[in-house]
């Protein structure tokens, strides 16, 4: 399940805390007028960024969460974010309500599109040999 996409586990973590950081800033970029859509996205920002740090990821930093777990919490929270706007009720304001659906399905994507773990080796496999 986690050995298919074709963006490394390095290129999804360093996308994510660019997300985290982006989440943090939205309500500020967009204006977003809801008070909801403004402390959800700040609070998924912080969560993101404490998420991806604390990953066994390449680029995490304390590596106490493990990879799959850190794949079923981005597959929740791309479900989460898609519906989030009719759930704390700011799906009439276009700005916050298009922000977090596309972001959701991006991050859906980032996760169904990332190789999580390194390509198994086969036993007594040394690797490609070189000829001269």
């Amino acid at each position: 399940m986690l050995r298919q996409g074709p963006i490394s586990a390095f290129i999804h973590g360093a996308i994510e805390y660019a997300l985290g950081a982006f989440f943090i800033a939205a309500p500020f970029l967009f204006g977003f007028d809801s008070d909801a859509a403004k402390a959800l996205s700040i609070v998924l920002g912080v969560g993101i960024l404490i998420v991806t740090a604390s990953s066994d990821l390449p680029t995490g930093l304390s590596k106490t969460l493990p990879v799959t777990v850190h794949a079923v919490i981005d597959l929740l929270l791309a479900a989460f974010l898609i519906a989030s706007p009719f759930v704390f009720d700011f799906s009439d304001q276009s700005e916050p309500t298009a922000f977090f659906i596309v972001l959701g399905v991006a991050l859906l994507l980032l996760v169904i599109g990332t190789r999580y773990l390194p390509p198994r080796q086969v036993p007594g496999d040394a690797g490609p040999t070189i000829r001269s």
